[in-house]
């Protein structure tokens, strides 16, 4: 307070009053900073460029993960503190509102496989997918994603104006043009309509994927799409007005591609490289 008043009122005077000795403030002004100071400003730089290419999404969670993929080890405190004192937040989580409408039947020989297990070992052996709906100017716009539990990628999606049976399987061909390999794939969905429908059941069969549903009522059997899905919104959606259809799917295209699945990228490649870190036998010298 003292380094900030001085300019307008008498450096002793503000000493005497504030009980403190003038020469322990002028001893603390020409103090150099030290190397925790030093390396807390050069850490707030990083958080800036990374809070300013989410356009101020990241909230300290998200930003120390971020960061930890970079390399850094700042703890979750740390970072939350050094973005409180800066005036930098993440965008808040919208409330939920509760479930409504009445149940769906699953189709024959479908069951829940996955029992909210989203860990995956390999890729390509669970994969995830569901409809949200984004609002535009033009009306609504839906997007189907495809996720791959093993490093949570958006391995397939489509856009579309009406979400009908059509754009689902869109979604899933792409997912599939892109499968390297032959197994068969657990696909896991919710009741909606368009995963019940017979041409998106015959597609599944006929590309070795199996069908997996959520149980009655539980939207947290496909808690992982529903994660992406409040992800995109709150750090992208719900923080701009689409003029148009295209201007939103130009806009979600650019948070799928370079951001989100660039992101999982690094993720996935840094625990690889730390698990086979891990998995080295050490020497002993003798």
């Amino acid at each position: 307070m003292i380094e900030r008043c001085r300019h307008e009122f008498p450096v002793r005077l503000m000493c005497r009053c504030l009980r403190v000795s003038a020469s322990g403030y002028y001893d603390w002004s020409q103090r150099l900073p030290s190397a925790r100071q030093l390396d807390n400003e050069r850490l707030l730089g990083r958080i800036r460029g990374l809070h300013e290419d989410s356009r101020g999404a990241l909230g300290a969670g998200r930003m120390q993960e971020d960061l930890a993929d970079e390399g850094e080890t700042a703890s979750l405190n740390r970072v939350a503190r050094l973005m409180a004192a800066d005036g930098l937040q993440g965008w808040p989580r919208p409330k939920r509102r509760g479930p409504r409408g009445r149940p769906a039947l699953t189709p024959p020989g479908v069951r829940n496989r996955l029992e909210r297990d989203f860990t995956a070992l390999e890729p390509e052996t669970k994969w995830v997918t569901d409809i949200t709906e984004i609002k535009t100017q033009e009306g609504k716009l839906y997007l189907c994603i495809v996720l791959d539990l093993f490093d949570h990628r958006v391995v397939g999606w489509s856009m579309h104006h009406r979400q009908d049976r059509q754009m689902v399987i869109r979604a899933v061909q792409t997912a599939v043009w892109q499968r390297q390999r032959t197994e068969p794939v657990i696909l896991h969905s919710d009741r909606g309509s368009q995963f019940r429908s017979g041409d998106y059941q015959k597609y599944l069969l006929a590309n070795a994927l199996v069908s997996s549903m959520s149980a009655v009522g539980h939207c947290g059997d496909n808690a992982a799409c529903e994660g992406f899905f409040g992800l995109l919104k709150r750090e992208r959606i719900y923080r701009m007005t689409y003029p148009t259809l295209d201007a939103a799917r130009a806009d979600v295209f650019e948070y799928i591609e370079r951001h989100h699945n660039p992101r999982m990228r690094r993720r996935t490649i840094r625990q690889d490289l730390k698990f086979s870190t891990l998995s080295q036998p050490s020497v002993i010298s003798g």
